[in-house]
């Protein structure tokens, strides 16, 4: 977008990375996040062993109007890139993500077939109730921007690094990466486990039924978070989660010989 300055990223908004053993995790953020999101889950599974890998995707962590010059093709191909990347260096590679980073994982598992051990979402995001939502691409060309939804946590004293105002041009990408990921769930053969927020602010429940009814060639578990709200990796139930997501490594890992 013309008149957009080039910014540094956020601190705190960093992607990582740690080098572990043979089994990778990739871990996506979600719209208008970062890693920090995800950064207490990576080292967590870091500390298990495994090799993480965590990037930041394009538009993001900087400021909030360079969302505006991307699309969900940019956000997949950075995803794609570094679950690529994880391929090269472990045998057996997992996808976890947080809200659209659960719906970018989804769509990997739905590209990649085999290639792809297990899926791990959390509130993953694949539409809305909200019938404003339809107004976004006749919006979209004339205001930038509305007040986003973000720090949507139930710990105190937690915040979330993200942008404060959610990029209408983005979001109207997003929704075509939910239709287009919704319509091919049924190719998904890798098995998942998702977990879902009672409460939740920004993601609303139809997104899990979708899953649910949607992915029907694999094995889909869900678990409900009963003390969380959507940011649930930063939230009370975060160990669940970490604890969880290991367990189903374990579970989903072929030792071979």
């Amino acid at each position: 977008m013309a008149g957009v300055p080039r910014r540094s990223v956020i601190p705190g908004a960093e992607p990582f990375e740690h080098d572990g053993g043979d089994i990778g995790v990739l871990l996506v953020h979600g719209f208008t996040g970062t890693p920090q999101s995800m950064r207490p889950w990576g080292a967590f599974l870091a500390e298990a062993g495994l090799t993480v890998s965590c990037p930041l995707l394009p538009g993001h962590g900087t400021h909030w109007q360079e969302m505006n010059t991307t699309t969900w093709h940019d956000w997949f191909g950075a995803a794609e890139d570094a679950f690529n990347r994880l391929r090269q260096r472990c045998p057996t590679v997992f996808i976890m993500g947080l809200s659209m980073g659960g719906t970018l994982t989804l769509r990997l598992a739905e590209v990649h077939g085999s290639a792809v051990a297990g899926v791990v979402t959390v509130n993953p995001s694949l539409g809305t109730d909200r019938r404003v939502a339809a107004l976004a691409p006749a919006l979209s060309r004339f205001v930038p921007g509305v007040i986003g939804v973000s720090s949507d946590i139930k710990a105190p004293g937690t915040a979330e690094v993200a942008y404060r105002r959610l990029p209408l041009r983005a979001f109207v990408s997003l929704r075509e990466l939910w239709a287009l990921t919704v319509a091919d769930l049924g190719r998904i053969t890798s098995p998942i486990l998702t977990f879902r927020s009672r409460v939740d602010h920004v993601v609303e429940a139809t997104s899990g039924r979708i899953l649910l009814e949607g992915a029907t060639s694999c094995a889909v578990s869900e678990r409900i978070l009963e003390n969380s709200y959507h940011v649930a990796t930063l939230d009370n139930d975060r160990q669940t989660i970490f604890q969880g997501s290991l367990q189903f490594v374990d579970t989903h890992t072929v030792v071979s010989g």
